[in-house]
């Protein structure tokens, strides 16, 4: 198993989407990148925290190929947007990757780079030490299954579950 360390805007949106597909072991919500010692979500949420809402996908390779896990992430947010994710905004929502090591750091670097043959505008998707990963609340875990006729699912997550289930079938759970 390995593990990727990702923020693209609300945790609940990535918590979605790597749950539906294959190879995925486990993902949890939560709190990176900052410098508050014990975050939760309504401190985060202030923004001054410096965390960034980020979920750490546990996935087998063998399985669902570390590309297309990173593919996925550039696919199903927008990495051109700065410190935010539509109506989402604060550096909690930035688009950020946290490699566990040099390799990688290496593989990020080159999906970022492929994401920007896909994206119009520049790709402000930042790289960062991977330091200490608080896990969110037990209310945030797999949120879209536990409340899916809540708005923000139906709004925003459910459309980006259903994109990536669309480009990337070969990959969705049955």
């Amino acid at each position: 198993m390995e593990s990727y360390v990702l923020a693209g805007g609300c945790f609940w949106c990535l918590d979605a989407v790597y749950r539906t597909l294959r190879g995925v072991d486990e993902v949890v919500s939560g709190y990176t990148g900052g410098q508050t010692l014990h975050p939760d979500y309504e401190a985060v949420c202030t923004g001054t925290t410096g965390h960034a809402e980020a979920v750490r996908v546990e996935f087998d390779p063998a399985v669902i190929p570390r590309d297309v896990i990173l593919d996925v992430f550039f696919s199903l947010h927008d990495p051109t947007q700065l410190n935010r994710q539509g109506a989402d905004v604060g550096t909690q929502y930035r688009s950020a990757m946290f490699p566990a090591n040099d390799e990688q750091r290496e593989r990020f670097e080159q999906a970022r780079t492929r994401a920007a043959e896909w994206w119009p505008g520049e790709i402000v998707t930042t790289i960062e030490p991977l330091g200490a990963f608080h896990d969110a609340e037990e209310y945030h875990q797999d949120f879209f299954a536990k409340n899916p006729g809540q708005g923000y699912c139906l709004a925003v997550a459910l459309p980006k579950v259903n994109k990536i289930r669309r480009s990337y079938a070969e990959y969705v759970l049955a």
